[in-house]
């Protein structure tokens, strides 16, 4: 009896210590990438890619953008967040302090959101947008959702990359006009006035009557 006791005790500190959901989980995740048409070419965050449909193994605690390229379709992107998961609370259940630690650090602890990355394309030259579809086909604007998420995700991935726009710059005043040459026929505005003419002589010869 000692030793199914001392076998379950060491069998329940592994698991506190290793980690509820780093047990579970993993620390990867897989990310199904679908779109309609199906073939386009998906590539992620770090240039792994594949084509629709499709999954990458990726980790849990990474955000990522899905860069989605599909000929005679407008090309889009998808922004995916990391978020927490549930299974902090089976390690508070378990006592695991150590676990909720290392769930933490490891990223085992969260999930990739959305997964699946379904889109619905927009051909090209049309006026329509491509369309994000969740698990139950509710379509949403790629664009509305992406605009929710980017400041979550632009810490990890870059702002470039999450399409944070950067604040504008302030406006530098103009430089002050350089002065006006002076004309080429006219005076210089330093040029000395020219001389008055000379009084006539009072010895110049009178004219002739």
């Amino acid at each position: 009896m000692r030793i199914v006791i001392l076998a379950i005790s060491t069998a329940m500190a592994a698991f506190t210590l290793s980690g509820c959901a780093t047990v579970v989980n993993g620390t990867h995740q897989d990310l199904v990438l679908t779109t309609i048409p199906d073939g386009s070419t998906m590539t992620v965050t770090g240039g792994e890619s594949c084509t629709s449909p499709c999954k990458i193994k990726l980790k849990r605690r990474n955000p990522v953008r899905v860069d989605i390229a599909h000929a005679g379709f407008k090309p889009t992107y998808v922004l995916v967040r990391s978020k927490a998961g549930g299974a902090t609370v089976g390690n508070v259940l378990a006592g695991g302090l150590i676990g909720i630690v290392v769930d933490s650090s490891n990223g085992s602890n969260n999930f990739l959101s959305p997964n699946p990355v379904k889109v619905k394309l927009a051909p090209e030259g049309s006026a329509e947008e491509s369309k994000l579809l969740d698990k139950n086909d509710k379509e949403q604007l790629v664009s509305a959702y992406n605009a929710t998420v980017r400041a979550d995700v632009a810490p990890t991935i870059g702002a470039e990359a999450a399409g944070v726009v950067p604040p504008a710059q302030a406006a530098t005043p103009a430089p002050a006009p350089a002065p006006v040459a002076a004309s080429a026929t006219g005076p210089a505005a330093s040029d000395p006035a020219p001389a008055a003419p000379a009084a006539e002589s009072a010895s110049a010869t009178p004219a002739a009557r």
